[in-house]
C-alpha cells in the first residue's frame, strides 16, 4: 500500500489465490476495486511498491513501480503514472480506437486456450485506467501497463523488496534494485541494464530490460524449504541484502565498493542462527566452554564463544544432529562427546569429527585439544536414512576460504555434522531424557547405562507411577534423583551391581517439573506446578531427607539451576511458567535460607522449559 503519484490518493494491491493483483484505490474515504492485472500462472505471493525518489521528481520520472510475484517462479512489474489527456483531434481519435481494438485482439490469441498449458506465459500489453475521485481536485486518472517480465527463479518467489533510493557521494543516484527470495533457495537481485528499448510512445517512461545483477544462496532445488523472505539493510560497511529460512537461521550478503569501476562486490558475513521450534534441553560441556540445546525443530546446535577485540561474542559453531524426529533431551558425555534423545525410542551418540576441531581451533575458541588422526574428517546422512556416517573425505576440513571464520547457515546445515558412534535402546515407549513417557508403573522407570560400553547398569529404577519429567546426577554421580508426574521425588544410591532407592517424598501438591544438584552435591532443589520450589539436603542415616527451604511465587516453577559464585555464596535460578527468572542468593553454610537477588523480566516466547546456569570469568 502507497500513494499515488502527485496525489495524497491510497492504492492497495492485493495478491490472491486466483492468480490475478486486485488494485484498490481509496475514493472519497472508501476503498474500490479499480482494476485486475492478469498474467500470472499460481498465486501470488508477493507485492511491493517502488515510489518515486526525489530526485526522480525533479525530472520527468513520476512514476509509481509495482513488482508482483508468484507461485510460478516469475515476477511481474507495472508502471503505474498519471495519465496526460493530449487535446484530440478526429483522426487521434480514430487511430486510438484502432489500436486498442489491435491490442485485445493480439492479447487474445495469446492466451488462446487452443495452445494448452505450454502455450507460453502470457503477456498483457492493455493499458488499465484507473480513476480517484476528490471533492477538491475532481477527477484525476492513472494508467496501469505491463512494464517487464523477471525470470530467473526455478520455484515460487516467496518475497520482494525494493532497495532505498539513497543519493550516493557525488549525487550519484544508485539505479533501481529488486530484491526477490524463492523456495529453490536463491536471492537475486535485479535492476535494469543500460540498454533501453526506443519507444514511439509520447510516455516519459520507456519500457527497460531488466536483468539479474546478482544471484546469492544455494544451486541445485529447495533444500531445506528455501528462503521465506527477504529484506534490505544500511550498515555503515555497506548495504546489505537478508533471508531467512525455515532452518530458523538468516543468510546476509554485504556490497563493498570496488576500487575500480561503479560495480559493487558482493560477499557473505555472518548472520544470526537459532532454533525455529521450542527448546526442550541443553546442557554446558564439562569445562564450560560450549553449550548444546536440541528442540522440536529436530536439530541439535552447539554454541560457543567467539574471541573479538573487545568482547567474546555466542555463536553457533555446528549443526552435529539434523534429525527425522523431535529431539528432547541432550547431555555430554565428554570433551568430545554427547548424547541426544528423540520421539524415536533412541539414545544416539556421537563424537566431534576432525573438521569442527579444525574450525573452533581456527576460531580461538576455548577448550580445543589436538586433533586426533583416527579421527574422522566428518559426516554426512545418506538417503532415507537417520544415522550420521563418518567419511574421511578430506576436502570437508576447513580450508583457507572458512579459516578463521564461524560457519554459515548454509554450512552448518551440510557440513557441520557429527558421525554417530553408537545407539542405546531400552525403553517400549517415547523417551524423555533416560526415562520414558508412561502411564503406568510398569513403564515409569529409569534405565541407567554405562558410558564406556552403552550396555545397561543395573536394574531398571523402579517407584514412579507415572512419567518421569526430570533425572538428575550429583555431582559424584553417588544418588540418582527423579521427578515425576505423580508429584513425587525419589533417590537411588549407587552400589556395586546398580542403583538401588534410598529416600522419597510427596510434599508438591502439584506435578513436579524439574530438580537439579548444588555443584558441591550437598543440597538438591525440585521445581512444582504447586508454584513451589523446595531446597532439600541428603541424609544417609534417613529414608525420610529434609526439606530445608520453601520458596513460594505467584506462578508455577517450571526451570531450576544451582551455581556457584565461590568458596562463601551460590545462586540459585528458578523459572516461572510466565517466563520469568528469579535469581537468589545464599550462604553455602547456611543452605535454608536464600535472598532475592534480582528478577529478569519475562520472555516473549512464554514458559522456561529447561534452564542451566554458567559462571564465566571475562
Amino acid at each position: 500500500m502507497t500513494t499515488l503519484p502527485q496525489s495524497r490518493a491510497i492504492i492497495l494491491a492485493v495478491g490472491g489465490t486466483d492468480r490475478n493483483v486486485n488494485v484498490w484505490t481509496r475514493s472519497e474515504n472508501l476503498f474500490v476495486r479499480s482494476a485486475t492485472l492478469p498474467g500470472h500462472e499460481d498465486w501470488v505471493r508477493a507485492l511491493a511498491f517502488r515510489s518515486p525518489s526525489s530526485s526522480d521528481r525533479a525530472g520527468n520520472d513520476d512514476m509509481l513501480v509495482l513488482a508482483s510475484g508468484s507461485q510460478d517462479g516469475t515476477i511481474r512489474l507495472w508502471n503505474i503514472e498519471l495519465l496526460v489527456k493530449p487535446v484530440p483531434s478526429t483522426h487521434q481519435v480514430n487511430g486510438s480506437s484502432s489500436t486498442d481494438e489491435l491490442l485485445d485482439a493480439f492479447e487474445a490469441s495469446l492466451a488462446d486456450p487452443t495452445e494448452g498449458e505450454e502455450g507460453g506465459r502470457q503477456i498483457t500489453l492493455k493499458r488499465h485506467v484507473i480513476s480517484v475521485k476528490f471533492q477538491d481536485t475532481g477527477v484525476q486518472q492513472y494508467t496501469i501497463t505491463f512494464d517487464a517480465l523477471l525470470i530467473g527463479h526455478e520455484a515460487g518467489v516467496t518475497s520482494l523488496s525494493w532497495a532505498s533510493q539513497q543519493t550516493n557521494t557525488g549525487n550519484h543516484l544508485p539505479p533501481p534494485t529488486l530484491l526477490s527470495t524463492s523456495t529453490d533457495s536463491s536471492l537475486i537481485l535485479w535492476s535494469p541494464s543500460d540498454t533501453i528499448i526506443t519507444s514511439s510512445s509520447n510516455s516519459s517512461a520507456a519500457p527497460s530490460i531488466w536483468i539479474n545483477r546478482q544471484r546469492f544462496g544455494d544451486v541445485g532445488g529447495q533444500r531445506l524449504g528455501g528462503f521465506v523472505g527477504g529484506i534490505w539493510a544500511h550498515t555503515s560497511q555497506g548495504d546489505e541484502a537478508m533471508a531467512w529460512g525455515w532452518s530458523g537461521g538468516w543468510r546476509r550478503w554485504r556490497s563493498v565498493r570496488a576500487d575500480r569501476g561503479n560495480e559493487d562486490e558482493w560477499r557473505e558475513v555472518g548472520a544470526i542462527s537459532g532454533h525455529r521450534g521450542p527448546v526442550k534441553d541443553l546442557g554446558w560441556s564439562p569445562a564450560g566452554e560450549y553449550l548444546i540445546s536440541v528442540g522440536l525443530d529436530q536439530t541439535t546446535r552447539i554454541h560457543g564463544a567467539i574471541p573479538c577485540p573487545s568482547r567474546k561474542v555466542w555463536h553457533e559453531l555446528a549443526r552435529p544432529q539434523v534429525h527425522g524426529y523431535d529431539l528432547v533431551g541432550v547431555v555430554w558425555l565428554g570433551p568430545w562427546t554427547f548424547a541426544s534423545v528423540a520421539d524415536e525410542k533412541v539414545v544416539r551418540v556421537f563424537e566431534a569429527p576432525g573438521s569442527f576441531i579444525e574450525t573452533v581451533n581456527s576460531l580461538g575458541v576455548g577448550g580445543v585439544v589436538e586433533n586426533d588422526r583416527d579421527r574422522p574428517a566428518a559426516a554426512s546422512v545418506p538417503p532415507l536414512g537417520l544415522s550420521n556416517k563418518a567419511t574421511s573425505d578430506a576436502s570437508s576440513l576447513v580450508d583457507s576460504t572458512t579459516r578463521g571464520r564461524r560457519p554459515f547457515d548454509g554450512e552448518l546445515a551440510a557440513t557441520t555434522l557429527w558421525p554417530e558412534v553408537e545407539k542405546v535402546f531400552g525403553h517400549g515407549y517415547e523417551l524423555i531424557a533416560t526415562a520414558c513417557r508412561a502411564t503406568s508403573p510398569q513403564h515409569a522407570v529409569v534405565r541407567v547405562y554405562s558410558a564406556p560400553t552403552y550396555q545397561p547398569f543395573g536394574s531398571p529404577l523402579e517407584g514412579h507411577t507415572l512419567t518421569v519429567t526430570r533425572i538428575a546426577f550429583s555431582p559424584d554421580d553417588k544418588y540418582i534423583l527423579t521427578v515425576s508426574r505423580d508429584r513425587t521425588w525419589r533417590a537411588f544410591v549407587k552400589e556395586d551391581n546398580g542403583y538401588v532407592p534410598v529416600a522419597m517424598d510427596k510434599s508438591h501438591a502439584r506435578i513436579i517439573w524439574d530438580c537439579t544438584w548444588s555443584s558441591e552435591g550437598d543440597i538438591f532443589a525440585t521445581a512444582s506446578r504447586d508454584k513451589t520450589v523446595k531446597i532439600w539436603a541428603p541424609n544417609a542415616t534417613s529414608d525420610r531427607w529434609p526439606a530445608l527451604a520453601t520458596l513460594k511465587f505467584k506462578e508455577a516453577a517450571t526451570a531450576i539451576a544451582f551455581c556457584s559464585l565461590d568458596d562463601l555464596r551460590r545462586l540459585l535460578a528458578v523459572g516461572l511458567e510466565t517466563g520469568e527468572i528469579f535469581i537468589y542468593s545464599g550462604s553455602k553454610s547456611s543452605p535454608d535460607t536464600w535472598d532475592l537477588a534480582c528478577v529478569v523480566g519475562r520472555s516473549e516466547d512464554g514458559t522456561l522449559k529447561v534452564m542451566t546456569v554458567q559462571v564465566g570469568v571475562d
